[in-house]
């Protein structure tokens, strides 16, 4: 990655370092009165549940809070169903879309009685995989810095019936409404791929994404830019400083939280599906990485394009199990 070998070793900017006291002194300076409880399930789809503020306890970090894991999707058959959520103190923060205060806290998921890590929790996974790396010498680090790309919309509809089905969604900026009756049609519409990088009034969202900016700022993921995307429609990309593997991918939950639930708030609906116009750019999320060992990067080299052996055949890598995931 060439931020990370130009600026040197990553630092920690996403998540603060917490302990279950200091978590406890958070949630009565905020005066919580529920803790909400999220992790994430094989697919990557934030779940939660919520307890009052009195069942958060200096022990509960280490004992974990029970939970019936049989309705996640691939978890758990119905005799086997309890579960352990175990928070992590360094995820801790108030949630700024709760009416009540809520403090939020994001869990790895262990076995009841053994508190062994569960095989299918993505974040555990996240945490052995940066064990064996480290284990291995090869490195001590990974780190990763994503940019996704999502679509803002106005207006999402969809149905399939017995006699039809359909979907359809619409934009204020949106180019196909260049001819629809506003009262007026003010224009100033994007045409298709014509969205990279223009200023307002053509960009009608400048706004909203300065709001889930600093709504993430606020929650201590830092950002380092915003701005519209190359489709028409609302396509947006908001960027934040890359990090180590599981605290770059806490900070892309609380990113995917933050951007939906901003433009909920607003009326609109934030969609992170990768293709959901014809003819136009559809939405990624490219992944900067590297590896590091002893503050070192082990991408920097003097190969093909300024790169290391280890990193060419780091590309090689993903390049073949990325063939192999489409025989």
């Amino acid at each position: 990655m060439k931020k990370a070998a130009e600026h040197g070793e990553p630092e920690n900017h996403t998540l603060h370092m917490s302990t279950p006291k200091s978590v406890l002194e958070l949630a009565k300076k905020s005066g919580a009165r529920m803790v909400d409880i999220k992790f994430v399930d094989t697919f990557g789809t934030w779940q939660h549940f919520s307890c009052p503020i009195r069942e958060l306890t200096e022990e509960v970090f280490e004992e974990g809070y029970g939970f019936d894991g049989s309705s996640i999707r691939g978890w758990k058959s119905i005799e086997a169903s309890d579960m352990l959520a175990m928070p992590d103190p360094n995820t801790a923060f108030i949630d700024p879309f709760c009416a009540v205060p809520t403090l939020s806290l994001t869990c790895t998921i262990a076995e009841t009685g053994t508190k062994e890590a569960y095989t299918r929790d993505p974040r555990g996974l996240a945490q052995r995989a940066e064990k064996y790396l480290s284990s291995t010498g090869i490195a001590d680090t990974a780190v990763f810095g994503p940019e996704a790309e999502f679509f803002i919309f106005d207006n999402v509809q969809f149905d399939s019936r017995s006699n039809g089905t359909f979907y359809t969604v619409d934009s204020d900026e949106a180019i196909w409404n260049t001819g629809r009756d506003e009262m007026p049609n003010l224009g100033n519409k994007i045409r298709h791929k014509e969205g990279y990088f223009p200023v307002a009034p053509a960009d009608t969202q400048q706004d909203i994404r300065t709001e889930m900016c600093l709504t993430m700022e606020e929650l201590g993921v830092r950002i380092e830019r915003q701005h519209h995307e190359v489709a028409t429609a609302g396509q947006a990309e908001i960027d934040y400083r890359f990090d180590t593997l599981v605290k770059a991918a806490d900070a892309m939950m609380v990113y995917k939280y933050v951007v939906k639930n901003v433009a909920k708030r607003h009326g609109k609906t934030a969609c992170f599906m990768p293709k959901p116009l014809f003819g136009d750019n559809g939405s990624g999320m490219h992944t900067h990485q590297s590896l590091w060992k002893k503050d070192k990067p082990l991408f920097a080299g003097k190969e093909y394009a300024g790169l290391s052996q280890m990193a060419i055949y780091y590309a090689g890598g993903l390049v073949r199990d990325l063939q192999s995931d489409h025989q």
